[in-house]
């Protein structure tokens, strides 16, 4: 494996950036054993594109011309904090990037996305198991919940 290079994180803002980032979408959608189309991701990275000010953004970190690992940002508002907030919906590294700061990497980027956006907090979720991620969370100071997720199917078709 060559030397880690200077990872670069930014935001994807171009249709060929959403193409290169396609693969890493379906690499965090297997690690969570789900199977959305193709053509939904890149329905949700191509609306987040289009309106990264109300919607979000997606950043992508690379080495060079590799890729190495993508976040998504989804803005949102939280009553008991009264103020606007960021969600961290995704974090990935690829496997053979993780452990050499890239997840950091993507988490500085997208809390300064949310600083820029007017965001009083970050928020996110990780999986109970997935303790190399909250190991990732730990390390950058944040501060661990102890919420419980629900979710309700509402019937409508994904495209």
């Amino acid at each position: 494996m060559p030397e880690r290079g200077r990872v670069e994180v930014g935001p994807v803002t171009t249709d060929a950036e959403v193409e290169r980032l396609l693969p890493l979408m379906r690499g965090y959608c297997d690690f969570y054993r789900v199977r959305p189309s193709d053509a939904s991701l890149l329905a949700m990275a191509r609306a987040l594109m289009a309106d990264p000010a109300r919607e979000g953004v997606q950043l992508i970190a690379r080495d060079g011309a590799e890729d190495l690992g993508f976040a998504t940002l989804f803005w949102s508002w939280e009553t008991t904090s009264a103020g606007r907030i960021g969600v961290m919906n995704d974090l990935f590294v690829t496997p053979a990037f993780r452990g050499r700061g890239v997840g950091s990497a993507l988490i500085s980027a997208c809390l300064e996305r949310c600083r820029d956006h007017g965001a009083i907090r970050m928020v996110w979720q990780t999986a109970v198991d997935n303790l190399a991620a909250q190991a990732v969370y730990d390390h950058v100071g944040a501060t661990r919940e102890s919420w419980v997720d629900y979710w309700l199917d509402t019937g409508v078709a994904q495209p």
